[in-house]
């Protein structure tokens, strides 16, 4: 059984971590003394569930957990750091810090290092969250100890939701736009003003004008999506902003 370490410290551990092409020793004293932090930790870099829900569900709640009093949200993984490196690009994850267990030291301190040998993944850590607040863990999400890769308690939702049961999560904001469209221009300007996160969309990188058409039934851009509804160009940006104060 998988071991709850609640009320413990976390592992003293160094990660060996690239970064600007050079070598940095980063340790556990580092990521969490002092400080309230949020981690999670996943099989592996680019594995299905972990870049299509649980990285990019923190990434995307990372506005509301600063909010709640989280200084720093963490994503550990058994990968080197090369891997983790190139994952964080691949996922635009600039609001988590990814860090890398290559060895696997600090997953055996938590007691999460498991065997996947039989997908070929060697040892891995097993799917968890935790809020730690200055070294000490203060609670844990372990996922159920089930044949597979179960994901049903360590997503961001639910850490939030233990943190503040009344959190607002911010908007979901997609916006298509052009290069050289200067109503694009003044609709990312005035997300910029507010803080508002979003979600960029290229015409002719991204997108086709016909798939355009088909998602927004539009062709001219900019066009914003939040929380899943059309808000329209820039003009209708502004009205539906101006609302909101």
């Amino acid at each position: 059984m998988l071991p709850n370490k609640e009320g413990q410290k976390v592992p003293n551990v160094t990660f060996r971590v690239r970064q600007n092409n050079e070598w940095v020793d980063i340790t556990s004293e580092e990521l969490f003394s002092g400080k309230t932090v949020v981690v999670f930790s996943l099989p592996g870099a680019f594995t299905p569930t972990c870049s299509s829900t649980h990285l990019p569900g923190y990434n995307q709640l990372a506005t509301a957990f600063k909010e709640n009093g989280v200084d720093d949200i963490i994503c550990i993984s058994v990968n080197d750091t090369f891997v983790m490196n190139e994952w964080a690009k691949d996922q635009e994850a600039e609001n988590v810090t990814l860090i890398p267990d290559g060895n696997g030291e600090f997953s055996e301190g938590m007691g999460m290092l498991v065997d996947k040998s039989d997908l070929g993944f060697g040892a891995r850590s097993w799917r968890y969250s935790m809020l730690v607040k200055d070294r000490v863990i203060d609670k844990m999400f372990i996922e159920p100890e089930v044949p597979g890769d179960p994901f049903e308690v360590s997503d961001a939702e639910t850490m939030l939701k233990y943190i503040n049961p009344n959190a607002k999560k911010p908007e979901l904001i997609s916006m298509f736009s052009k290069i050289g469209c200067p109503y694009c221009v003044r609709a990312k300007k005035m997300l910029s003003d507010r803080g508002m996160n979003y979600e960029e969309i290229v015409l002719g990188k991204d997108i086709t004008t016909h798939s355009l058409l088909a998602v927004a039934g539009a062709t001219t851009t900019p066009q914003v999506f939040i929380d899943g509804k059309l808000i329209g160009g820039s003009e209708a940006l502004e009205e539906y902003l101006n609302t909101k104060k």
